[in-house]
C-alpha cells in the first residue's frame, strides 16, 4: 500500500480464514474491496474462500472481490450471490472480479 501512496483507510489481515472472518463480522466490518491470493497450488482455497465471502456479512452490494490465480485455472463463475463480472489475464496470472448479484441477477 505504501508503494501506491495509500497511508490510511485500509487494513491488511494475515490470518487464517475462519478466524479473520469471525473477527471482522463481530466488528461489523463491511469491505469495499477484498483481494484474495491463495497459493496457486491450493486450488480448493479459492472455492472455500469465495463461498465463505458470499455467505458472510463482510461483502455487500458495492463490494468488489478480486481473486488472483493462475491463468490456466478458473476459480468459478459464481458462489452463492457472488458473481464474476470480469476476468483479466496477463502472462501466467489472471484476476477474477466478483460482486454480489442484485435481485434481478439471481438465478433460480
Amino acid at each position: 500500500m505504501a508503494s501506491l501512496g495509500v497511508t490510511d483507510g485500509f487494513k491488511i489481515l494475515q490470518e487464517e480464514l475462519p478466524q479473520a472472518f469471525w473477527r471482522m463480522e463481530r466488528q461489523h466490518v463491511a469491505a469495499d474491496v477484498v483481494f484474495i491470493d491463495p497459493p496457486y497450488r491450493v486450488q480448493e482455497a479459492y472455492t472455500k474462500t469465495l463461498r465463505a465471502l458470499a455467505d458472510s456479512s463482510l461483502v455487500w452490494a458495492m463490494s468488489v472481490v478480486i481473486a488472483e490465480h493462475e491463468k490456466k485455472f478458473d476459480p468459478g463463475e459464481e458462489f452463492g450471490h457472488l458473481r464474476r463480472f470480469r476476468h483479466l489475464a496477463q502472462g501466467g496470472a489472471a484476476l477474477s472480479f466478483y460482486r454480489m448479484a442484485s435481485g434481478g441477477d439471481l438465478r433460480v
